[in-house]
């Protein structure tokens, strides 16, 4: 009796284990999927915020002075170097004195960049 009696509670011990470790792994997966979609959230509210910038503020001298480089969804990625050039080394533009970037949209501009040149470079 008392022989089954040990086999019963190890046998409970070693349910209890192999829960606990499948519970760890699926709390640690579902960290990781919550921490992938957040990050992919994050990408792309950066990237519609950076665009709304380059609209307001940049296309609307581009359709005047260089339709070339006019800046959509579907081409801002790769043109994100020479915005990085132009506003932040070289600080040529916005052009003019009529339209400022306000400090919050520079910071916009850069975290679209940061992230645009990590998914580029595969970081």
């Amino acid at each position: 009796m008392m022989i089954t009696l040990v086999k019963l509670i190890i046998g409970i011990f070693a349910i209890l284990a192999v829960n606990s470790i499948n519970t760890y792994e699926s709390i640690e997966e579902y960290n990781e999927l919550t921490e992938l979609y957040a990050s992919n959230y994050t990408l792309k509210a950066s990237r519609v915020k950076a665009f709304q910038i380059l609209e307001n503020k940049c296309n609307v001298c581009h359709y005047k002075r260089n339709k070339r480089r006019v800046f959509t969804l579907e081409n801002m990625n790769p043109w994100a170097n020479d915005i990085y050039n132009q506003v932040f080394i070289k600080k040529r533009m916005p052009k003019g004195k009529k339209i400022k970037l306000t400090s919050k949209e520079y910071q916009e501009l850069l975290t679209w960049i940061s992230s645009a040149k990590a998914s580029t470079n595969g970081i």
